[in-house]
Order: C-alpha cells, then sequence, then structure tokens
C-alpha cells in the first residue's frame, strides 16, 4: 500500500474536534488492520527523577471500558513497558507481549510490567505498533494501534503497516495539537502559584531575594516566603535546583 503524508492530512483536517479527529484516526488505522487506537500527549512526559509523568491528554478508541481509569488514576501508565520503550525511542516499533514473539519486548518486561501484561493478555490486545513523537520544548506524544489478534500473522501484518502508521501517526498531530487548550499544554505533576512562578523566573535570572522584591515592590519575606514554597513543593534543597526542577516542568515557560 503506498500512502503519503497528504493523504492522511486532508481526511484529518476535516474533523473539526480532537474527538472527531480521532474516530477519523480509527478509520484510518482499521484500514491499516488495526482494531483500536490509543494516543496520548504530556508536556512533560518524565518527572526529575525519571519517573513517566500521567498525560494531560488520553484519548482512546475500542478500548476496554476500564482503561483510561487504569492507566490514569492506577498507575498503569507508569508501568507500561510500551511507554517506557517509547519516551527513550525517536522510531517507530512494532510490540507484541506474546512470549515467542521477537519484538523489543522480548527482552524489556520485567515484574513490574505484570498487570499490564496481564492485562493486556486478559483484554487480546497483544500487538501493536507505537509511534513515539518528540517535540520542541520537551513536549512528547505517541500514537498506538493495536490488533485484537495477537498470533504471528497479524504481528506481522503490523509490521508491513508500521510506515503508513507512523505517517498517520505525524498527520494526527499536525492536525490535532493546534485544538490543544492551556489545560493540556501544562504539566499538571507539579503546581506553583502565579506569584511562586514569578519570584522563580526573577531567580532564573539571576537577581537576589532582595533584588526580586525590588521588581515586584513587595517585601524580601514575602519574597523569601514565595520562593521557600516553591522549593519545598518542588522537593529541591535551594534556589538553584528548585530553579533548575522548574524549567525541566515547563513552569517558568511564558
Amino acid at each position: 500500500m503506498h500512502i503519503r503524508l497528504s493523504d492522511f492530512n486532508s481526511r484529518l483536517q476535516s474533523a473539526s474536534t480532537l474527538d472527531q479527529q480521532m474516530d477519523c484516526a480509527l478509520l484510518l488505522a482499521s484500514d491499516l488492520g488495526f482494531d483500536a487506537v490509543i494516543y496520548d500527549y504530556s508536556p512533560v512526559p518524565v518527572s526529575h527523577d525519571g519517573a513517566l509523568i500521567t498525560p494531560s491528554l488520553l484519548s482512546l478508541r475500542n478500548t476496554p471500558a476500564d482503561w483510561y481509569a487504569l492507566w490514569c488514576s492506577q498507575g498503569y501508565y507508569q508501568i507500561d513497558p510500551v511507554q517506557h520503550l517509547a519516551v527513550a525511542s525517536v522510531s517507530p516499533f512494532v510490540w507484541s507481549y506474546q512470549p515467542r514473539a521477537d519484538t523489543v519486548l522480548k527482552t524489556f518486561i520485567t515484574d513490574m510490567h505484570k498487570p499490564v501484561v496481564r492485562y493486556l493478555h486478559d483484554s487480546h490486545m497483544t500487538c501493536g505498533v507505537t509511534v513515539p513523537i518528540h517535540m520542541p520544548k520537551g513536549g512528547f506524544a505517541t500514537l498506538t494501534g493495536l490488533c485484537a489478534d495477537g498470533s504471528d500473522v497479524a504481528l506481522e501484518d503490523a509490521r508491513q503497516s508500521l510506515a503508513e502508521f507512523g505517517l498517520l501517526a505525524h498527520a494526527f498531530q499536525e492536525v490535532a495539537y493546534p485544538l490543544f487548550d492551556q489545560k493540556i499544554r501544562s504539566c499538571n505533576a507539579i503546581r506553583l502559584t502565579p506569584r511562586e512562578r514569578e519570584c522563580l523566573s526573577w531567580s532564573a535570572e539571576g537577581l537576589t531575594a532582595r533584588e526580586i522584591a525590588d521588581q515586584l515592590n513587595r517585601s524580601v519575606a514575602t519574597v523569601t516566603l514565595h520562593l521557600n514554597s516553591a522549593m519545598q513543593k518542588l522537593g529541591a534543597k535551594n534556589r538553584v535546583q528548585a530553579v533548575v526542577r522548574a524549567v525541566h516542568y515547563r513552569l517558568l515557560d511564558h
């Protein structure tokens, strides 16, 4: 099958909302042989200590009804081996949870991943493809296509569709991203008040508490209070570390 990026773009651009775009993505993925699709977006994919951060947007089509709650509320996202591989990858990849299948998961899965492995076996969705999309300023997204058939034939079909699905993922990202609101584009792992962010921003410019107080027309004690509060929320030992972590979580983005 020969598919151009423009072919996907024209279909996806006909949808005006994210939900409609996901519906369209499912139809296009179905044409490639996939039974379900998952899209997720994280403005900051990992914490400062390397743990996966629950995405600000997770959209599902044709997955089991409890998938969203498990991944977003019960910690399955943090132990999803496909997501662990995706965040460290730049190329689309095929995966399978079947022990005999020769994919990237074969030597990667550990006891930590067992709840996810068991769930996908129970759901009969043990193979698929995932496309990682690394964006400017550190944003990260994936589009995953899942097969309801875990056979060797289904896995080979997924391999054959990998390039086309990769095009679909990038076409989807291009049309979906402009529709993201500020809530989706913001990392919710750490929350700072506007004044805490402002004080840290000035600290990032090299200003002392006294100089920040002069800039904001506030007392040194008030500025110090905001800086200390930000440090505590960020788990930082000093202001330099607080600034570094705030930058990591994109809390100082304008």
